[in-house]
């Protein structure tokens, strides 16, 4: 992954020495990048503390110094010719962790800190030595968080993945097992492979451990990706194994296997597992291409020495012209950070849901509750739930969801995209569809048509996002508005509207459809006394 130098070319007769000017400036340089993103680094370590699937940041840092310490002697070699693509990425860096911090958005920080050392390093460096040690810069992306909406979704699609390969687990045992979405059933006790149980506190420290292997294993690149990229399937099997391991003892022994120390310490014998599977994967491809080195013996684990005979000429580096535009990029950027002003949260005026009206037109409507452990899931600050039916038509169920703060650590907006197949529904129809006769905000709404199936079971949904003036049927551009709104107006308001009814085999599709319509249309107008513009 490294590129190689050879020891007879010319650059291996001269050494770059550091002068104490270059040090000065380089140390001034990192300073700043510290007070720029104080509050940065604090969200690092909540993170880091907060977070299993994270805990392993901490030594990324760490890990990444040490893979440059072995570069040092490859670096004396080069010169230092700064590059001007590296001052334009260190301002791209500046321009995130400002809008993050305006839009209070925690994540974009912590990225922009990447990228701003990233930047800093090639302004300084050049690309000839920034090659040399991308790849430990690179380890640093390993230390932040994915963003939100990402981590959602792909925590529910591991979730599935898991609980499907750990009920064919449990099924070798000829064990009589029932699964829906998510739920496992026993008989004795039902499973739930919930956010704890998804894989990712596996996956990413997995694919760190990987990438630090890859970085330092001799070997040719095809070899190093495979092993990067194998860290993904191998977590998600080993964690669907746990989950096959903790229904089999609890049919065996009793429930309280599923529970507390046994639970954690299986969690600890995975990762164990999943790291031996890595090793013998990368033992299994040595000895199919002949490669009969030692695992140790292919790592490369101690820095390559400079050889003292072949320097003949010695010489102190220049600070480069870009070093100076780094440093004032950074000076800006860091008097922008301090004096910043971030808007007040803005928390518009809106009638809570418990004072909708269930009489609706012809529609009559019978409210419903959610159940604690979901609302402890969904984070949501005011909701409606229930059932409406008018004289000779079908019932429709009607789900508003309003968060006051869509931000990292308060609730967002889950999307049924994500949410359905975990409750055991699949997605068989998803298009956008104008609602004819509907205006909201003065222009048509635009809705996602689903069509979801469970069994020989049908649903008919139709939903939104709603809020600040917008209705929104994409839910990446959603967080783009989130983010653009809490920039500009200081809020991050909104609300998810659901609409849908259950079709049997008996029901006429099409009429089902037009009753569910003229639902829509009958409580649109009132919707913005509750979701405000």
């Amino acid at each position: 992954m490294y590129p190689s130098y050879t020891n007879n070319s010319t650059a291996t007769r001269v050494r770059w020495n550091l002068t104490p000017s270059f040090v000065a400036a380089a140390c001034v340089g990192f300073g700043l990048l510290t007070l720029m993103f104080w509050s940065v680094l604090n969200s690092l370590y909540n993170t880091w503390s907060g977070q299993e699937e994270y805990s392993h940041g901490f030594f990324i840092p760490v890990i990444s110094a040490y893979l440059i310490y072995q570069r040092i002697g490859v670096l004396q070699r080069l010169p230092f010719t700064g590059s001007w693509i590296g001052v334009a990425i260190l301002l791209l860096g500046g321009v995130l962790l400002v809008g993050g911090r305006l839009a209070v958005i925690s994540t974009m920080g912590q990225y922009a800190l990447v990228i701003c050392i990233w930047g800093f390093c090639l302004s300084v460096m050049g690309w000839r030595a920034f090659r040399v040690i991308w790849p430990a810069l690179l380890m640093l992306v390993f230390m932040v968080k994915l963003p939100t909406f990402l981590y959602n979704n792909l925590s529910s699609q591991l979730q599935l993945i898991s609980t499907q390969i750990g009920v064919w687990f449990i099924q070798l045992f000829g064990i009589d097992v029932y699964y829906e979405g998510n739920v496992i059933d026993l008989g004795v006790m039902q499973l739930q492979v919930v956010e704890a149980c998804n894989g990712l506190r596996y996956l990413f420290p997995l694919m760190a451990l990987s990438m630090i292997i890859a970085i330092l294993y001799r070997a040719p690149l095809w070899r190093r990706a495979l092993i990067v990229l194998s860290s993904m399937p191998i977590s998600v099997l080993m964690n669907s194994f746990r989950i096959g391991a903790i229904g089999v003892t609890v049919e065996y022994w009793g429930q309280e296997m599923a529970e507390g120390v046994l639970h954690d310490f299986e969690g600890w014998v995975v990762f164990m597992g999943a790291l031996a599977l890595l090793i013998a994967e990368i033992k299994l491809i040595s000895w199919l291409v002949g490669d009969r080195r030692s695992f140790a013996d292919a790592l490369a684990l101690d820095p390559p020495p400079l050889p003292e005979e072949a320097v003949t000429d010695e010489r102190k580096r220049d600070l480069p012209i870009t070093l100076y535009a780094a440093v004032v990029i950074l000076v800006v950027v860091a008097l922008i950070n301090t004096r910043l002003q971030v808007a007040e949260t803005v928390f518009p005026e809106r009638e809570r849901f418990s004072a909708f009206s269930m009489v609706q037109g012809d529609w009559y409507g019978r409210p419903g509750v959610i159940e604690s452990r979901f609302l402890d899931e969904l984070k949501l600050d005011d909701y409606l739930l229930a059932d409406f039916q008018a004289p000779y038509s079908t019932t429709v169920n009607f789900y508003a969801a309003y968060y006051e703060v869509q931000a990292e650590g308060e609730g967002t907006i889950h999307s049924p995209r994500s949410c359905l197949p975990g409750s055991g529904w699949q997605i068989n129809s998803l298009q956008q569809t104008e609602i004819a006769g509907v205006m909201i905000d003065g222009k048509p709404l635009l809705a996602n048509r689903a069509l979801i199936s469970k069994g020989g079971s049908k649903i008919l949904a139709y939903y939104w996002l709603q809020g600040r003036n917008r209705v929104i049927t994409n839910e990446f551009m959603a967080k783009w508005w989130i983010f653009w709104d809490r920039l500009t107006q200081g809020r991050s308001d909104g609300a998810l509207i659901r609409v849908m009814t259950e079709i049997d085999e008996f029901d006429n599709a099409e009429q089902a459809e037009q009753q569910l319509l003229a639902f829509i249309r009958e409580v649109a107008d009132d919707l913005p006394t509750y979701i405000p513009n």
